[in-house]
């Protein structure tokens, strides 16, 4: 009976409730809003983060040469090789930090997997089988991210890190975990109970077909179930991240490598 009521939910939600016309007031609002954030703004978000990183690459390009030189010694044979240990293996923090360290590569690791689980919900990508609940790690990614994240936040208000944070550290952190707990949800949601979130990884990819294609198409109708609102935070927040990562400190995602092999020529 219980699986009953999900499957008739379901279906009244996938129904054409999004069709303006069958909507009126405030439920015409929400869905104009939802819409707004499914599509133009996916495309927006990610136009202003390509244009970010470009203007950020031309700023470093443009900069000043640094009076002092940066190299690191001792010198390595193998200076390229160097380079990626002190990017991902951060050597540097694991001796001062150690603690710190661990969640660092915790969250790198789980960010990384966190990719490749969104990389299998696109169209004619199957990293996990296509009839697949699961996203990579069946929710243990998830943890492997907002954990590191929550110990992070809270890093910040322990001297010295304290007096060195301003108010922009604190926001980028609490975006990325709320962002990060609404995708939880959804994957948690999938893995964990019996009748999920009533969205597969099918739906996703159609999803990101008609992105892909520029249909236009309200998501609405492609991703069923009572939960699409939180695909819409999950996807509003995941759009705030992109339009504020150029700016931000964790834009040394895209130089660490680049400037480390620097350091070591």
């Amino acid at each position: 009976m219980a699986v009953d009521a999900v499957s008739a939910a379901s279906t009244a939600a996938a129904a054409p409730a999004a069709d303006a016309a069958s909507l009126h007031g405030f439920a015409l609002v929400a869905d104009r809003i939802d819409y707004a954030i499914m599509v133009p703004l996916v495309y927006a978000s990610i136009l202003v983060l390509v244009l970010g990183i470009v203007w950020r690459i031309v700023t470093i390009m443009r900069a000043p040469a640094n009076p002092y030189p940066l190299r690191l010694y001792p010198a390595r044979r193998r200076p390229g090789l160097a380079a990626f240990g002190d990017a991902f293996g951060m050597p540097q923090v694991r001796k001062h930090a150690p603690l710190f360290w661990v969640f660092l590569m915790v969250y790198h690791v789980g960010f990384l997997l966190l990719i490749l689980g969104h990389l299998d919900i696109l169209p004619g990508i199957d990293l996990l089988p296509p009839a697949s609940r699961h996203m990579i790690g069946a929710g243990g990614v998830g943890v492997a991210v907002t954990l590191p994240v929550l110990y992070f936040i809270l890093r910040r208000f322990r001297r010295p890190v304290r007096e060195i944070s301003v108010p922009a550290d604190y926001l980028l952190l609490l975006l990325l975990l709320f962002l990060f707990l609404f995708g939880d949800l959804m994957s948690w949601g999938n893995s964990w109970t019996a009748s999920g979130f009533v969205m597969t990884k099918q739906d996703f990819a159609s999803y990101f077909d008609s992105l892909a294609r520029f249909t236009l198409a309200n998501p609405r109708q492609m991703l069923p179930g009572s939960h699409y609102h939180f695909v819409v935070i999950h996807v509003f927040l995941a759009e705030a991240f992109f339009v504020v990562l150029p700016f931000t400190k964790i834009i040394h995602t895209f130089f660490s490598v680049p400037i480390n092999m620097l350091r070591r020529r």
